[in-house]
Formats: C-alpha cells, sequence, structure tokens
C-alpha cells in the first residue's frame, strides 16, 4: 500500500518517523502538501500512526497504488462546510439576526441528534418574512469556496470526471455555484417565496439523508457507472447514507461519526487533498 500523508506544514523528520512506522520503503513529493510513502504496510502500528499524525496535524490515508484518479467517473459533493467554507442557511439567518438559534440546529443535525428533516423544517421557519434580495446579498458577500475546491475541480475536468454537488441546502445556491464552477449536476432544496418573501417553508419534499442516496444513485444511473467509480465527499450525518453509495468516501472536516464510516478522513488540508490520494496517469 502507499501510505498518503498531507498537512499545511509537513516537515521531513515527521515524514521519515512515519515511513519507519510504516516500514515504507520510500519517500515521494505529490504536492507542496502532499507526500506519498511506498510500500508501506498495514500492522499494529497504525495506531502509532493515527496517534502521531494526530499530534503533528497530519491527514494520512493508506491507498492501493494501483488505484488511479482517472477510474472515477464521478465526484459528488455535499455544499454547505464542504464545497463551501460557511454554511449558507447559518449566513441567511445572520441577516436577520437569529444566527445563533438557526446554527444550534445546525449542531444537533451534524452531530445525528435530529432528523434532517426536523432540522431543515425548524431552520427554514424561522427565517419566514426574510425577502429573497438578501439571498442574493448573502451569495454575493458571504459564499466562500473551501481551500482546494477549485483546483480539484481542475484535476477532475482534466481527467473527464463528472462533478455534482448534492445539498440540503437550497436551489437558490446549488444553482450558482453550479453555473460558476461549471459543476455538471446539482440537486437541492427549493425554498417557497411569495410576494418576494420566504414564507418558512420548502416546497415539496424535503432532500435530506436518503434523498441524497437516491439522487447519487440516479445520477449514477443516467451515467452508466458502478458505484465504485465514485466518490462522495461530505461532513455532517445527512450526508452517510450518500456517502455509502460511493466506491469511496471522503469525511471532509467532519464530525466524528461520519470519519468513523468514511474511507478516508481529511481533517487539515483543503479539498485538492482528494487528488493527492490517488495516481495520475
Amino acid at each position: 500500500m502507499n501510505l498518503i500523508i498531507q498537512g499545511l506544514d509537513v516537515n521531513n523528520s515527521d515524514l521519515r518517523a512515519i515511513a519507519k512506522l510504516s516500514f515504507a520503503d520510500g519517500i515521494e513529493k505529490i504536492t507542496g502538501q502532499a507526500f506519498r510513502l511506498t510500500h508501506a504496510m498495514h500492522t499494529e502500528n497504525n495506531i502509532e500512526i493515527a496517534e502521531y499524525c494526530a499530534q503533528a496535524q497530519l491527514d494520512f490515508a493508506f491507498v492501493d497504488p494501483a488505484r488511479k484518479l482517472s477510474d472515477f467517473k464521478l465526484i459528488a459533493m455535499d455544499m454547505d462546510s464542504t464545497l463551501l467554507a460557511v454554511e449558507t442557511i447559518d449566513e441567511v439567518a445572520d441577516m436577520l439576526h437569529i444566527k445563533p438559534q438557526v446554527a444550534e440546529i445546525t449542531l444537533q443535525t451534524m452531530r445525528g441528534e435530529i432528523s434532517f428533516e426536523e432540522s431543515l423544517t425548524r431552520r427554514t421557519a424561522l427565517l419566514e418574512g426574510l425577502h429573497q434580495d438578501m439571498l442574493q446579498s448573502v451569495y454575493d458577500e458571504r459564499i466562500k469556496l473551501s481551500p482546494g475546491a477549485e483546483r480539484m475541480l481542475q484535476q477532475a475536468n482534466k481527467h473527464g470526471i463528472k462533478t455534482m454537488v448534492i445539498s440540503g441546502g437550497f436551489t437558490f445556491f446549488t444553482d450558482r455555484i453550479q453555473e460558476k464552477l461549471r459543476l455538471d449536476f446539482s440537486s437541492a432544496n427549493v425554498l417557497e417565496i411569495e410576494n418576494e418573501k420566504l414564507t418558512g417553508k420548502v416546497v415539496g419534499k424535503i432532500l435530506g439523508r436518503q434523498g441524497k442516496a437516491e439522487k447519487l444513485r440516479a445520477i449514477q444511473q443516467q451515467l452508466g457507472i458502478q458505484s465504485a467509480q465514485t466518490i462522495a465527499v461530505g461532513d455532517g450525518a445527512n450526508d452517510l447514507d450518500m456517502m455509502l453509495e460511493a466506491g469511496v468516501s471522503i469525511a471532509y472536516h467532519a464530525k466524528p461519526i461520519v470519519k468513523q464510516h468514511a474511507t478516508y478522513a481529511i481533517d487539515y488540508v483543503g479539498l485538492d487533498g482528494i487528488i493527492s490520494l490517488f495516481a495520475g496517469d
């Protein structure tokens, strides 16, 4: 196996120490933040490697050296706190000066304490009366991509990989993000708006944990690809079903429950760390 080590500041001494723990026979530079330790071994030292990397603030992943980026045909991403560095509904709530109340419900959801459907219903209700123009203000002033997002998407495009955002948020934002980043697909919830103001309700069935998985399966079928050819990226409990539909799941700066079920976890570097996991052509 290859052991991929990534971090914002990777020291040579750390690489040598981890290579010794993993019995790797070589160290290769991928980028300034990513390194490949070749012919590493899965042993009882894996716990020591995890502890060492946590202390050094490094991401690590054991990856089959035969796995190439071009083996994948689709990358599906959650939007809030994954593709984007913010929670859009929290930023909308801030316009109404109720961000703390909404953010607390968001955290309960991310921790898996309440269902996503209940959470979205409660949070959306708090937005009743907000003028739709404020949504554009949030998009213009508050939306920020997660670090490495653009490089990841450039590399995906280079290798012919389709890209998709599947969000429990709102189409107002996913539609704009899809157009800006030239994503191939997007799916999210629709806000009900009457007389140019939010009613506090969502149109139709809420796209939640199960719905996100269903959307991913539908796109896989549309593209004629297998789950093994899909990478799914998320950070919260409502992403888990979607991530289970993918051959490789990435917990990105995620809650513990998500990291427990993911193929790989990225805690320190940006989204471009996904690209560094797999060999290029």
